[in-house]
């Protein structure tokens, strides 16, 4: 079969999303049509400009040029249909996780259907002066320099065995989070080593923190968050800070390797 004659018995019809064809004559020149159609030896088109519908012999159009940009075209329609298709699925997943996560303020996870939170875990300074539960730590300790904030208890009880955890905190204000590497030494556990300014009472605060990601999924204040690498196994919290202030809130988790 010749391609004369499979032009011949060949219907095309490109209205597909609105999209618009050039149809395109041997001089170079095209006409902008919604779609055409080859009939015997002429080409019926419907012409955009004069919205009525028009013919051309077939011998005069570039059936080959107009066939391939209107398939790259239709291709890209497609591609970007399938784009904004697959975004669409992901913001009604999001807001599907977002409607699962309460708005109290706090770090929370999923599992299967359940949805779980971590209770806040009471922080403590250590100095050389003692140890004060950072709850009521007010003032500022007016004492120079280094001390430890710490949790008690050398092991969380709060065990994940999945070292790509993912985590959803509801901020309780605008300030910094993330996960921080926690050391275990003896019955305590060290979440950042602390130096302080008795004049000043600046308070200079290093954790070890984890390179995470961040996706903000609701409000303002409701975002997900997992390390960008997976977690050895060991001991770990989410935190919610203020730098330089010593106003942190804990939530410990671990890392333990399925048996």
């Amino acid at each position: 079969m010749s391609m004369r004659t499979l032009f011949a018995f060949l219907v095309l019809a490109f209205a597909a999303w609105g999209a618009n064809v050039k149809l395109y004559v041997k001089d170079g020149s095209f006409q902008i049509v919604r779609e055409y159609k080859v009939e015997n030896d002429r080409v019926s088109f419907y012409s955009v400009e004069r919205s009525d519908w028009e013919e051309i012999p077939l011998d005069l159009v570039d059936l080959r040029r107009t066939e391939t940009e209107a398939a790259a075209r239709q291709s890209d329609l497609q591609k970007q249909s399938q784009v904004l298709a697959e975004e669409e699925k992901a913001e009604r997943d999001l807001r599907k996780e977002a409607s699962r996560i309460p708005q109290d303020p706090g770090v929370y996870w999923l599992d299967g259907d359940k949805t779980s939170v971590i209770k806040p875990a009471v922080s403590t300074v250590h100095t050389d002066k003692g140890r004060t539960v950072l709850q009521v730590l007010t003032p500022m300790p007016v004492v120079s320099g280094r001390g430890t904030l710490e949790l008690n208890g050398p092991h969380s009880q709060n065990v994940f065995t999945n070292p790509e955890q993912e985590f959803y905190i509801q901020l309780s204000a605008t300030e910094r989070f993330g996960i921080a590497k926690v050391t275990s030494k003896a019955a305590v556990r060290i979440v950042e080593n602390l130096t302080f300014e008795p004049v000043t009472h600046e308070v200079t605060e290093n954790a070890d923190m984890v390179d995470v990601f961040r996706q903000q999924i609701a409000s303002d204040e409701l975002y997900k968050i997992w390390p960008k690498q997976p977690l050895e196994a060991g001991e770990y919290a989410v935190v919610q800070y203020t730098e330089g202030t010593l106003d942190i809130q804990v939530w410990d988790f671990a890392i333990r390797p399925a048996k």
